[in-house]
């Protein structure tokens, strides 16, 4: 077990390290080919965001395992809006703008009930997976349509000022290769150690992507969270968790779709896909009802901060007593 542990620590640091490189490379080699800043940084740096999510489902799917990787993308999401956003919240109150409350958030919504509607049938089909996909490219498209009207949309704002800066050519196509040789063989050692992790534990792929995989690889998205919130961009903290969610949704669980289709565990549609929802429902209306009270926009209090981070501890517990199941 300390060596499946080993390679998951290590699995972890190397998939953000080669996903910064990653993102760097493709950026550089983009705009050195004379690429918009503003597709770069709304394609590339949306999709470095999450490729943590979208490499470790991909691997998981290739080796067999796709619960994992819809685990993963569930439970990111579940991170995201619980954890990262209440801890964030708590370290410094976050003012939700108005076009969040009416736009972004209904949207991710949509997203997540269109996800339980195709997976109704107990089933991660190839259909789905590309249907899921496709609804990437037109999430993308609308981005850049936004973007190129105004770019005050808060994740717009997240994607587009995470957009590295200019290098040469040579050094791009340098990082960008290290930084896939290191995705892949990072994500191949996550995989592995977690599947290996589950097996000893006696538990499933499905709460080991839930729990340990979506933990670690929404790390980053804590970090620059915490960090935007401080700095007073609350813009740039809520268009991260947003947009990662919606990433994780069409393109983390479409891939396994699409690698390898199959039945899904009865717990995704009873269980992890209601507390996802009941979670984004809940951080809508605690922002909303501030809104309502000052007359403005939303706002998560240190105390709806608490809220959520209590309901992220009260499904880890759901997890470990295996209740709702």
């Amino acid at each position: 077990m300390l060596l499946d542990l080993a390679a998951i620590t290590a699995g972890f640091i190397l998939l953000v390290w080669g996903a910064g490189r990653f993102v760097e490379g493709a950026a550089g080699t983009a705009r050195a080919l004379g690429v918009s800043p503003l597709i770069v940084g709304l394609t590339i740096v949306g999709f470095g965001t999450a490729a943590p999510e979208i490499l470790v489902s991909a691997m998981a799917a290739f080796a067999g395992n796709p619960a994992l990787g819809v685990g993963n993308a569930i439970g990111s999401n579940i991170t995201n809006i619980a954890l990262i956003l209440g801890l964030t919240a708590i370290i410094a109150p976050l003012t939700v703008r108005r076009v969040s409350l009416r736009r972004e958030l209904p949207l991710l919504l949509v997203i997540m009930l269109a996800s339980a509607g195709l997976l109704a049938d107990g089933v991660l089909g190839r259909i789905d997976g590309i249907v899921l996909l496709i609804g990437l490219i037109g999430f993308i498209a609308w981005l850049i349509r936004l973007a190129r009207r105004s770019q005050s949309d808060p994740m717009v704002t997240e994607f587009t000022t995470d957009m590295p800066a200019a290098i040469p050519l040579p050094r791009a196509l340098t990082w960008l290769a290290v930084g896939l040789v290191v995705l892949l063989i990072s994500s191949r050692m996550l995989v592995w150690g977690a599947v290996n992790l589950a097996t000893a534990l006696g538990v499933s792929d499905l709460v080991i992507g839930l729990t340990v995989v979506a933990l670690g690889t929404s790390l980053p998205e804590l970090a620059a969270s915490v960090v935007a919130a401080r700095r007073g961009e609350h813009d740039i903290a809520i268009g991260n968790v947003l947009g990662s969610n919606i990433f994780n949704l069409l393109a983390v669980m479409g891939l396994p779709g699409v690698i390898r289709p199959g039945p899904i565990p009865g717990a995704v549609l009873t269980r992890d896909f209601p507390i996802m929802i009941f979670l984004l429902l809940a951080f809508f209306f605690l922002a909303f009802a501030a809104g309502s009270r000052a007359g403005g926009a939303g706002r998560v209090s240190r105390l709806s901060g608490g809220l959520l981070l209590a309901g992220f501890a009260a499904y880890q517990l759901i997890l470990y007593f295996g209740i709702l199941r």
